[in-house]
């Protein structure tokens, strides 16, 4: 590990070890040159692979002929900003620190800069880390309404830092309200590089686009049911380390009680509903479209379900509003009853009453012609016992 050029009086060393620090001496006659070599050597936790969310270890050796210098070490990351370690523990010859947990922006080049007073020591040592993770918050959530499309994504870092191969994962859906897990599907990479993916559940209405972006698992809802709310969650594996991205999905839904045109002078419940509950910044807004103040309503705070009794026909909407952003919004199409169906409302009314009136002195007439036949057959009953009496007199006489 080690060569001369005597022309240049240099003595050449490579793959250093500890060990090799010391003093040189180069003697050249009646010259004696003495060379004191100070020798670092850092190593990384886990060889320098990680998954979000993971705390890396750096460890720190020195060793020198001459009595080893208190250090002092400071960390820039792949983004040049100091980071401030935490010292597990410290001997002279040793240092032992503890990074933040990672974050997949975290990936790159990162530098230790050591640094002593006595002797006079500046030394950058460079280092890379690789961090496999999701690009996602840590905690997404996608509003979406019955009926539509949606599509949710995790983005993986795994191209842009360049890992080759060597982790699994799976996307599971949760649904609300439920402690069942649904396999959706499992992805590896191949050795190219690629993700491949095999769709797992039969029995749920989902699809894998074909075009996505590289890196990225993908699952599509053609159509999304109120029942499809809940957590899908994405985990990777790597050499029996887990790290997972959940989105939530919340989908809203209106309805209308009656359904059918709204008639003068009638009342209608409207009713808009989320299948999930909303954070403290979020509400929900019932408003008519062209309408007045009177016709807005919004919903308190961590209310999921929000009714509006309404008198007047026309464009109703509903606002799921975070922020004072609108995130989704659910329409519903009052009608006004044609003028002619009132007036067969009317009619009907109006027959439905002259014929409860009619039924009435019907039953009144019947009532009384029954009456009357039960006193007749009352009173001949009478005559007959009264005659009857009378003939038993004659004949005892």
């Amino acid at each position: 590990r080690a060569d001369i050029k005597m022309e240049y009086k240099q003595l050449r060393l490579w793959n250093l070890k500890l060990s090799d620090a010391g003093i040189y001496t180069c003697k050249y006659g009646s010259h004696e040159v003495r060379t004191s070599l100070h020798v670092f050597k850092l190593t990384i936790s886990l060889d320098g692979h990680f998954l979000q969310n993971e705390v890396p270890v750096l460890i720190l050796m020195q060793n020198s002929s001459s009595p080893l210098p208190d250090l002092s070490i400071t960390l820039f990351n792949s983004n040049n900003n100091r980071v401030t370690p935490e010292l597990q523990s410290k001997t002279r010859q040793k240092y032992i620190v503890n990074l933040k947990k990672l974050e997949a922006m975290d990936s790159g080049t990162w530098v230790c800069q050591v640094h002593s007073d006595s002797p006079l020591i500046n030394q950058n040592i460079s280092f890379a880390v690789k961090v496999l993770g999701f690009q996602n918050p840590d905690l997404e959530r996608k509003y979406t309404t019955v009926d539509s499309t949606v599509i949710l994504s995790w983005h993986l870092n795994s191209q842009k830092i360049k890992w080759k191969e060597g982790f699994t994962g799976q996307l599971n859906w949760k649904q609300q309200g439920s402690a069942n897990t649904h396999e959706l599907l499992d992805f590896n990479v191949t050795a190219q590089g690629q993700l491949h993916e095999t769709k797992k559940t039969s029995n749920f209405l989902f699809e894998i686009p074909e075009i996505k972006p590289e890196g990225s698992i993908e699952v599509k809802l053609p159509k999304v049911y109120f029942s499809h709310s809940g957590q899908y969650q994405c985990q990777l594996e790597y050499q029996g380390r887990h790290v997972q991205s959940k989105i939530e999905l919340v989908v809203m839904k209106v309805s209308a009680n009656p359904v059918g045109p709204l008639s003068r002078g009638a009342n209608m419940t409207l009713t808009c509903q989320v299948s999930g509950l909303l954070p403290p910044n979020a509400y929900l807004r019932w408003e008519r479209v062209n309408g007045t103040k009177t016709d807005i309503k919004n919903s308190k705070q961590h209310e999921i379900k929000l009714e509006v009794n309404i008198s007047a026909a026309g464009l109703w909407s509903c606002h799921l509003i975070e922020d004072n952003d609108r995130k989704i919004s659910l329409h519903y199409d009052v009608e006004e009853a044609p003028v002619w169906i009132n007036y067969v409302i009317i009619g009907a009314s109006v027959g439905s009453s002259l014929l409860v009136f009619a039924l009435g002195c019907l039953c009144i007439i019947s009532g009384i012609s029954w009456h009357r036949r039960r006193q007749r057959a009352t009173r001949m009953a009478q005559a007959r016992q009264y005659l009857l009496e009378n003939k038993t007199c004659q004949c005892q006489q």
